[in-house]
Formats: C-alpha cells, sequence, structure tokens
C-alpha cells in the first residue's frame, strides 16, 4: 500500500513539521496512579522539573495530564483535574516555547488548559462528547483522537474484534469526519489507535503490525505504547521497566513512518533514533 506524506501537523499558533524521524512527546503524569510514574510528579513544582527535564533530552512536545486512565481507574472530578494540571501548565508557559498538550476527557479542563496557551488538546475518549467538538472547534488547537473502547472503567471488560486493525481504523476515520464537518480543520487532526485502550495484547501486536492502514489515513498518526503491559509480556517480565522494549518499537514505528511517539523517557529514543537515522536513513511511505 503506498500513501502520499503528511508533512505538517498543525497546532494552534504553529506547524510542526514532520521530518525524517518521530517527534518525541514527552509524557508528564501529575497524578497519584498512573500505571507507570502515578505520584512521581503530583507535585506541581516536580512536574515542572521533569517537563524541563524531558525538553532537555529532546522531547518536541509535552502532554500534560492530572487522570489516569490506565484500566479501572477511578475517575477525577474536573475541579480535582484543574487543581493538578493547571500550575504545571502555568509554569511551563512561561519557561519553554514547546508546545503543551493537554491530556484530558473533561470539556472543562480542556478550555482552561487553552486559556494557558495550550497547543493540543489530547482526548482518550475520541472526542465523542458534544462539548469536547466544541472546543475543539472553538480553540483551533491541534488534537489527537484517540481510539478507546468504553471507559478506562469498562475498557478492558473482555474486549473482541473481528478485525482490530480494520474497525480501529472505521472508527478513527468516522470520528475524524465529524470532526471535520464540525468546523476543525483536517491539519489539526492526529490520529492514535489507543495502544492498551481497550485491547488485548495481541489487539496491540496486530495493530502494530497494521501500521500502514492506520498511515493510509492521511493524518499524523501517534503511537502511544511506552512502558505498557503488552511490552512486559512479550520479555516475559511484567515488572522490568520495559525501556528496551520500548525503544524497539520505537524504532519499528520510525521505519514504519509513524509521526509521533508519545513515551515517558525522552533521551534513550532520541538517541537511538539518531543512530538509526544515521545509519539508515528512515525511508517514507
Amino acid at each position: 500500500m503506498t500513501t502520499s506524506r503528511v508533512t505538517h501537523w498543525q497546532l494552534r499558533t504553529r506547524s510542526l513539521r514532520l521530518e525524517e524521524r518521530p517527534l518525541l512527546m514527552g509524557i508528564v503524569n501529575v497524578t497519584p496512579d498512573s500505571f507507570s510514574d502515578g505520584g512521581s510528579f503530583l507535585d506541581p513544582d516536580r512536574a515542572v522539573e521533569q517537563a524541563l527535564t524531558l525538553i532537555d533530552e529532546g522531547a518536541d512536545i509535552i502532554d500534560i495530564g492530572g487522570e489516569s486512565t490506565r484500566p479501572y481507574a477511578a475517575e477525577v472530578p474536573p475541579d480535582e483535574e484543574a487543581r493538578r494540571v493547571l500550575p504545571v501548565l502555568q509554569a511551563l508557559s512561561r519557561q519553554t516555547d514547546v508546545p503543551l498538550s493537554i491530556d484530558t476527557r473533561k470539556p472543562s479542563v480542556a478550555a482552561a488548559a487553552l486559556d494557558e496557551g495550550v497547543e493540543i488538546i489530547n482526548d482518550v475518549s475520541g472526542f465523542r462528547a458534544d462539548d469536547m467538538q466544541r472546543i475543539a472547534v472553538a480553540g483551533k488547537a491541534g488534537i489527537c483522537l484517540m481510539h478507546m473502547r468504553g471507559t478506562p472503567q469498562t475498557m478492558q471488560n473482555e474486549p473482541e474484534y473481528d478485525d482490530v486493525v480494520s474497525e480501529v481504523c472505521s472508527y478513527l476515520q468516522r470520528q475524524a469526519l465529524r470532526l471535520t464537518d464540525a468546523g476543525v480543520a483536517p491539519e489539526r487532526i492526529c490520529l492514535d489507535p489507543g495502544i492498551g485502550f481497550g485491547k488485548r495484547t495481541e489487539h496491540n501486536w496486530q495493530l502494530l503490525r497494521g501500521i500502514e492502514q492506520l498511515l493510509a489515513l492521511q493524518h499524523p498518526l501517534l503511537i502511544g505504547h511506552s512502558r505498557k503491559g503488552f511490552l512486559g509480556k512479550l520479555i516475559g517480565d511484567d515488572q522490568a521497566d520495559r525501556r528496551y522494549a520500548t525503544i524497539g518499537v520505537g524504532l519499528a514505528m520510525a521505519a514504519a513512518g509513524v509521526h509521533i511517539l508519545r513515551v515517558h523517557e525522552v533521551r534513550p529514543l532520541r538517541e537511538a533514533l539518531l543512530a538509526f537515522t544515521a545509519c539508515s536513513p528512515i525511508s517514507t511511505p
């Protein structure tokens, strides 16, 4: 399958060039219970410090979240989520020009984050809520449109698919069309198949092996595989840090032409990508 190259992602005030390597979106979870780093950056000062560290290591985007979306995580009230993330966004907006992303399902949190200069809304529920669609239209930010069945509380209750790649592609295509019909410019929409969100281990691998079908949807494509449980199962150690498995998948996705990789650790993957690109230039689909 041959697809034309997606070259840019339009954000709120700027356009990101999608070059020969994937952009790296660094994760900062301002939560007590995220699956990998819950509690590490709940304090706003520590969260800001971590974000600046990721930027120093080469992050192209920083994604700030105030609610864990791991399987079976409890929902956080909007006021509490805003209390966690807004001081971090306020501080970072004064200290860096790197584009900031808000990871939220809550319309009120998204709106407040836009007021603090956020460039991207990353909604794991896929902008299903009408209010989130209205904010996406009015805010003119870049958006990450993700596939997830149900909610974090229900998504891992025996997920089944006849053909996970085709079904995820169809969902993302439908939701992207809903957003463009509502008034979102197509060039602002980035797609995310939702690795680990309502998928069994084999579903995650099928999506990664079928990445060409996702790229054929003609939007920037983001993959968020960092440290996730399916990697622990692969290496036979659920307690491992999964760093090297994360790098391995990242290199495979870079070779396939994926545009953005969302990761907890930036430096290891960035250095691996630099070496990979230097010895074998990434061909574009």
